[in-house]
């Protein structure tokens, strides 16, 4: 009788362990089928809210603006970063619609370990294909960097207006080019991964690159204007430097994952790894 449950207790773990899994993996491709249906709902709370953080923004700025022509000079870079990801997810979903099968690239950049290629139909229904488990874990990541990277620039940079002065009108400017474009592109990248579609892990690369080299040129263009006060200039040096180490963060826990993942392979590549 002993001997029976020792022999029995692997197995009924095995079968948890895999019951677990599945149940995980079942929530995990529900969760982003709900965002792949809800994402218009979704646009529609993101620009309301974003149109009324803007207007408050400007309602505490410290130089207030007198017409009304100057609140819509005012509102106007809110406007424009509450659009930005909705024109990035606009324009890779056109580019890009459910169910389209994209050809591979030519030019094979992943090349460790060993792999046979699938034909595009073959991966579809490979068990390892969609998005499922650790993938789903990375596409929630890469939206919620769109409303987390907004939050920081609405607390840390004031509204400005013509009249502050001219360093404090290049950080803003520099400010909303970076929360623009890089909502732009994070929200690019979520819908290449939604959508399974084979540019997704190279962009998702140059997202990085690219969000390096813009904190770099925000640092360049800022301290080289007149008159930066060095709080301000202390405090954007520290900003800078934790969003370029958030990104090195990110890209050091994805990137291996990018690489060598079974699942981004067959979803991505199509192919599977040989055993």
């Amino acid at each position: 009788m002993a001997t029976d449950i020792r022999i029995n207790q692997p197995l009924s773990a095995s079968r948890l362990l895999r019951s677990v899994a599945e149940h995980l993996g079942r929530r995990s491709r529900a969760l982003a089928g709900y965002l792949d249906i809800r994402m218009d709902r979704f646009i529609s709370i993101w620009v309301i809210v974003m149109v009324l953080a803007g207007l408050a923004k400007v309602a505490t700025a410290p130089l207030k603006p007198g017409s009304l022509g100057e609140w819509a000079l005012f509102v106007l870079p809110y406007l424009i970063v509450a659009l930005s990801p909705v024109a990035g997810y606009r324009v890779a979903a056109g580019s890009f619609p459910r169910g389209l099968l994209s050809a591979q690239p030519a030019l094979r950049l992943a090349i460790l370990g060993r792999w046979k290629s699938l034909d595009p139909v073959t991966a579809r229904h490979h068990a390892d294909f969609g998005m499922s488990g650790f993938m789903v874990s990375l596409l929630v990541g890469i939206l919620l960097n769109v409303p987390v990277r907004t939050v920081e620039f609405l607390v840390a940079i004031p509204s400005v207006g013509g009249s502050a002065p001219e360093w404090a009108q290049v950080l803003f400017l520099m400010m909303t080019m970076d929360v623009v474009v890089m909502n732009f592109f994070y929200m690019v990248c979520f819908v290449l991964a939604l959508r399974s579609v084979p540019l997704f892990p190279r962009m998702m690369l140059f997202a990085w690159v690219v969000d390096i080299a813009m904190q770099f040129a925000i640092a360049q263009k800022v301290s080289s204007t007149p008159g930066l006060p060095d709080y301000v200039a202390s405090g954007l040096q520290n900003l800078l430097t934790g969003n370029i180490d958030k990104v090195l963060i990110s890209a050091a826990l994805w990137l291996p994952y990018l690489l060598i993942s079974d699942r981004v392979n067959v979803t991505f590549r199509c192919r599977s790894r040989i055993r």
